[in-house]
């Protein structure tokens, strides 16, 4: 007679694969920094019940911007905001609404914002993107660095 236990998501493998479990089911979150132009320059997988502002340095360390980081509220972090300065690059973040400090935002450089946005549309017009059907991060990964490529940097 077999023992049946169940598993947690780590001990299946799935944390290793970027997936996890949040309110909308089996996700993951694709992290990127972009240049000007909207264009992937880094890119990294978390499972989607991992917070957005834990790969942001990471990603920060890896591939440095040269002026500024243009980010939403969720990258609005004291820690961040203080290795972007320590580094000369001004942060372009808006404050939580439980911010006690307000901290000025350059109005007229987070319009850009967009650009990111319209970015990750353009990607999960590839339904291969939008649903994940890849089992493997690797080869997930892999999808959006060929059709960011081809979208972005060849097109």
């Amino acid at each position: 007679m077999s023992k049946h236990t169940a598993q947690h998501p780590a001990e299946k493998g799935e944390f290793a694969q970027a997936v996890g479990v949040s309110r909308g089911g089996r996700t993951t979150k694709i992290h990127c920094l972009a240049d000007a132009g909207g264009r992937i320059v880094a890119l990294a997988l978390t499972p989607g019940n991992i917070a957005d502002i834990s790969m942001a340095l990471p990603l920060l360390e890896a591939m440095r911007p040269t002026k500024r980081l243009i980010a939403d509220k969720a990258y609005d972090a004291n820690k961040l905001r203080t290795w972007l300065i320590q580094h000369e690059i001004e942060p372009v973040i808006p404050g939580r609404a439980a911010r006690d400090i307000v901290y000025p935002l350059n109005r007229r450089a987070y319009r850009r914002r967009n650009t990111i946005e319209r970015m990750f549309g353009r990607l999960k017009n590839w339904k291969r993107i939008a649903t994940r059907y890849d089992r493997l991060a690797i080869n997930y990964l892999a999808a959006i660095a060929l059709i960011a490529t081809t979208t972005q940097w060849l097109g």
